[in-house]
């Protein structure tokens, strides 16, 4: 992914971008579990969250990539 993503003149690298896309569905599907009480059934609730994190910002990254093309 190459180039930077404009708000209102200041350039921030689309990583960055993506980064804080993936936080915001984090923060929702995180929320979202804790009142389902999924996470009674995880074992460590902060490397379920990490892995759950890294997935979203590999998912979001590789969409953006794939709709480029």
């Amino acid at each position: 992914m190459i180039g930077q993503f404009d708000l209102y003149g200041v350039f921030l690298p689309w990583f960055s971008v993506l980064a804080l896309s993936a936080y915001g569905l984090f923060r929702l599907l995180t929320s979202g579990l804790a009142r389902l009480g999924f996470y009674q059934a995880v074992w460590h609730r902060s490397l379920f969250n990490l892995a759950l994190y890294i997935t979203l910002l590999g998912g979001l990254s590789a969409t953006i990539n794939w709709l480029q093309k």
